[in-house]
């Protein structure tokens, strides 16, 4: 992991070098906002714990799915582990090469298949046996040879929210691990497709190494009876699923992560596979936004409101998850009394808030900066309530450039037809 590069400076909160007061001349409010030396370090730190091992890291597209961002980590060596067509067109439009493209996700649909074999991507992770059915079926009406590899779910608890995850039984992800050597034979005896390799996602948000290492260890007993079988495969994903410090919980080491599928896998002749999001790109981000109204309580008991001009539909994760996000006052209005706030948004839903209880010094117009939402800030972001959404703007030492512009009406109603 590599040093904040936000700071204090003069009083006010610096985004490397560039003072968020002027972001928000330029780009108004609310803005998400991405240093690009936080993005680029939290890659190569990764890149450096796994040196010694054949591996490839595939960046999960869903985290934050910006082009801009997609071409920095793409000039780094990264691949792509897509969930959608619509990913794989992102990739495909920033010069990305689809031989480093994985398909994830349990409903590809068969527009989705065709275009994925059309381009010739490096791997569909199967997820069932209907799936396994369609691909062969649309790679021999196609007359491709689909690469694929058997996603299977060995019941381990990641220990994370259980939105996120992914690898238990109760999951719609992967195939029952007990059961998934009758897929892995049946695509290795289809003429229609290439058995590339054995694919595992517990879940996201992962503080500790336990579970990753239990799910690793389940599938090498599944690898070893693939060989007993005269079955062969040439990579290993073990998914991503890296977590970060929001908080108070421990952030995943990336050395102690790298040491551990050393242990693991580096004796055998596998490629491994890795799908970070939120651990390369979180960290990187920020949701400028500004202090509209300062509610106070008016009965006891009841909370301060601080109403912000972001909402659920720009950041839905602590409403969706009950996340924690810090939140940082742009300016430090020393002069202010420090006071518990509620960060509420302007949705009209009870459940629009931001943060909850907050010893902040703060006034209307403040400029307040929502902390680590490089990752599901954007990519997870709605039209509710018709708000358009943020502009997102990328840094780089002492520069910034918008790198989406601020959705208008007109961007939202263009594809509708009434008379």
């Amino acid at each position: 992991m590599i040093k904040n590069t936000h700071e204090y400076n003069e009083s006010v909160l610096h985004q490397e070098r560039v003072s968020l007061i002027k972001i928000a001349e330029m780009a108004g409010t609310p803005s998400f906002v991405y240093s690009k030396a936080k993005l680029l370090g939290q890659y190569r730190a990764l890149k450096d714990a796994l040196e010694g091992l054949n591996f490839k890291i595939n960046y999960s597209v869903k985290a934050n799915s910006n082009l801009s961002i997609l071409s920095l980590l793409k000039d780094e060596g990264s691949g792509f582990d897509i969930v959608s067509a619509g990913e794989l067109g992102r990739v495909l439009a920033i010069g990305g090469d689809p031989a480093s493209v994985v398909f994830s996700g349990v409903g590809k649909s068969t527009e989705e298949i065709d275009f994925a074999l059309k381009n010739n991507i490096g791997c569909i992770n199967v997820e069932s046996s209907s799936e396994l059915d369609r691909i062969i079926r649309r790679a021999e009406i196609l007359s491709r040879k689909a690469r694929v590899s058997i996603r299977v779910n060995p019941d381990v608890d990641a220990d994370t929210h259980p939105y996120i995850s992914t690898g238990l039984k109760e999951s719609k992800f992967g195939v029952p691990i007990s059961q998934s050597l009758s897929l892995f034979e049946a695509a290795s005896q289809s003429e229609h497709v290439s058995l590339e390799g054995i694919d595992c996602h517990i879940g996201s948000q992962i503080s500790s190494v336990t579970p990753l290492a239990q799910a690793i260890k389940s599938i090498c007993t599944t690898i070893d009876e693939l060989s007993r079988k005269n079955i062969t495969i040439s990579h290993v994903n073990v998914g991503g699923g890296l977590g970060i410090r929001y908080k108070d919980e421990a952030a995943l080491s990336f050395r102690e992560y790298g040491q551990m599928l050393k242990d693991l896998l580096g004796n055998r002749n596998l490629q491994i596979f890795t799908e970070p999001g939120r651990s390369i790109v979180a960290e990187s981000g920020l949701l400028l936004c500004r202090v509209e109204f300062l509610k106070k309580a008016l009965a006891t008991g009841a909370p301060n409101f601080a109403i912000v001009d972001a909402g659920m539909n720009d950041l839905i994760r602590p409403s969706l998850y009950g996340a924690w996000h810090q939140v940082m006052p742009v300016e430090e209005h020393t002069n202010e009394d420090l006071e518990i706030w509620d960060i509420v948004g302007p949705i009209c839903e009870s459940g629009d808030f931001l943060a909850k209880q907050r010893e902040l010094r703060i006034r209307e117009g403040s400029l307040l900066a929502i902390m680590n939402t490089g990752a599901y800030g954007m990519s997870l972001s709605s039209n509710y309530n018709s708000r358009s959404r943020c502009c997102e703007v990328l840094i780089d030492d002492e520069e910034f450039r918008i790198i989406r512009k601020r959705e208008t009406l007109a961007d939202q109603i263009k594809l509708e037809i009434f008379d």
